[in-house]
């Protein structure tokens, strides 16, 4: 009777694992261990059969996402895809350059259907990077590359600083304007360039200062160049450097002159000094990448969106709009208008950096 017991025990335990592994397959609760990157990537869905819930977006930044400039802009685009479009996201901030690879690769293994790149300084890794994982597709900002499951969307940096410098010469009372970079890349140099030519647009007469710090981190050196300039006697002053361009602000801060700010709206840093803002509607551009790739529409392109489709405009003058003359504040709003009605047209070249203006 002992025997035939456990019989029945042994055959109603072995019933009830059954079972349990049954319901736990179909439940597919079983989460991707990512241990095999080819193995990983085959989940990524793409094209018309992908649905939202499923669909995951990553973003890899440069810098931290409360720099108030241009990785901020990166971050508040990625949760403008999450909420237009329903899609998991997620995002990793204070990627070094050594780094990226590695981050790059771990969201691809995880199946992860767009990787953003929020930068150009990340092209070279996602050469090396995407041919592994042809089911995600890697999306670079300000890229200016593409090829097979990369493209890059490029939001118009010469027209940016175009806004930037002619709302700087326009506050000018010293004639004298500064516009500082960060690393030497090709949306800076196009942003640098633009505001040269927007300050130019007003007055041709007005000097503007410009120089590279090396650093899109560096917050002290933009502050001590920043200062340097504004003791030659700048009175208006921008810096564009992601997290280091609020080194700019602060040194305007101290000085108590004007700052304009870049990348996105920097009035709340220094409400006393930041006029306006050059600012990047990231949000708009990432979004229809996004959604590019969901509905099945995918193709290789370098993408560039400006003035007139709504992602780069000047931010709110808030209290300067009493604070100023009427015709300073006139003045300000016009220029976007110019480049909307093509009365102003800006072409840039991203292989020199150069930027020209025709006016019509």
């Amino acid at each position: 009777m002992k025997i035939k017991a456990r019989t029945v025990y042994l055959v109603g335990l072995l019933i009830l694992l059954l079972a349990t592994a049954l319901v736990f397959s179909g439940c597919g609760g079983a989460k991707q261990s990512g241990s095999n990157a080819n193995q990983a990537n085959q989940g990524a869905q793409t094209g018309a059969d992908s649905k939202a819930g499923d669909f995951k977006v990553a973003l890899v930044l440069n810098g931290p996402i409360n720099d108030n400039g241009w990785n901020a802009a990166g971050y508040n685009g990625l949760k403008t895809v999450e909420k237009e479009l329903g899609v998991k996201t997620t995002y990793s901030e204070n990627v070094s350059k050594s780094d990226q690879e590695e981050v790059l690769r771990g969201y691809a293994t995880q199946g992860y259907n767009i990787v953003f790149a929020h930068g150009f300084e990340f092209v070279d890794t996602a050469k090396k990077v995407a041919p592994e994982f042809p089911k995600t597709i890697f999306i670079v900002t300000n890229g200016y590359f593409s090829d097979k499951n990369i493209s890059s969307f490029s939001v118009n940096s010469a027209e940016m600083g175009f806004l930037e410098g002619a709302a700087a010469a326009i506050l000018s009372k010293s004639k004298k304007v500064a516009a500082i970079g960060g690393e030497e890349t090709t949306p800076i140099k196009l942003g640098i360039e633009g505001f040269k030519q927007g300050a130019k647009y007003i007055d041709p007469n007005v000097e503007v200062l410009s120089t590279y710090i090396g650093s899109f981190s560096d917050v002290g050196k933009m502050k001590e160049v920043a200062m340097s300039m504004i003791n030659q006697g700048v009175d208006v002053v921008l810096g564009n450097a992601n997290q280091a361009g609020l080194g700019a602000i602060q040194a305007a801060k101290e000085k108590n002159v004007y700052a304009i700010g870049s990348s996105s709206d920097q009035h709340a840093v220094a409400p006393d000094n930041v006029v306006t803002s050059g600012v990047q509607n990231i949000g708009k551009a990432m979004s229809f990448m996004a959604k590019t790739v969901m509905d099945g529409n995918y193709k290789p392109d370098v993408y560039m969106v400006g003035v007139k489709e709504g992602a780069v405009f000047l931010a709110p003058l808030y209290d300067f709009e009493q604070k100023l003359p009427a015709d300073i504040v006139k003045k300000i709003k016009q220029v976007p208008e110019d480049i909307k009605s093509g009365k102003v047209k800006i072409d840039l070249d991203t292989k020199t950096g150069q930027v020209t203006v025709e006016k019509q």
